[in-house]
């Protein structure tokens, strides 16, 4: 799934990372099925993206190990959806760190607000993407919550082959 050039037999990893995270949309769509927004419908109607291109990202995405496909009952019939892959999952710390660097580097928009992090396993808010920055323990998504205060929301993440009800 390149983004702009095969990089995937480059010999520096972070060249190789981008080969598959590089394009925006990816890490977004990793964040809400993370977020148990693995339905085709929820990721459409949450991220604002055209069906053609979000088809074709999930379609790469399941193709670089990043999505797992998994059935679900909608109305009696079977759809299916995406459920995040331990390599996805394994990009919590990543997306976390993201967050923290875009309260500290970027402005604020109106009617927005910090968005905290929270380890539920010891019910704190982190400042860490990796460990949790009260109690040391790992961070994985089935133990996070972020609070979303511009969408008066608490959303908790779920674990990797997890649908989601969202």
């Amino acid at each position: 799934m390149p983004l702009r050039s095969d990089w995937s037999e480059d010999l520096c990893p972070i060249r190789r990372a981008l080969d598959v995270l590089g394009d925006p949309w990816v890490l977004v769509i990793i964040r809400d099925v993370l977020h148990g927004r693995g339905k085709f419908d929820s990721l459409h109607a949450n991220l604002g993206i055209s069906e053609a291109v979000l088809s074709r990202r999930l379609r790469g995405m399941v193709d670089a190990g990043l999505l797992e496909r998994v059935d679900y009952q909608d109305s009696g019939r079977t759809r299916q959806g995406y459920a995040a892959t331990e390599a996805a999952a394994e990009l919590l710390p990543v997306l976390q760190q993201l967050a923290l660097w875009g309260e500290r580097h970027t402005a604020m928009p109106a009617n927005g607000g910090h968005m905290p992090m929270v380890h539920r396993a010891c019910g704190n808010e982190t400042t860490r993407g990796e460990v949790c920055s009260v109690c040391g323990e790992p961070l994985v998504p089935e133990q996070m919550t972020w609070i979303k205060p511009w969408r008066n929301a608490r959303d908790d993440l779920v674990a990797a082959g997890v649908l989601g009800s969202r």
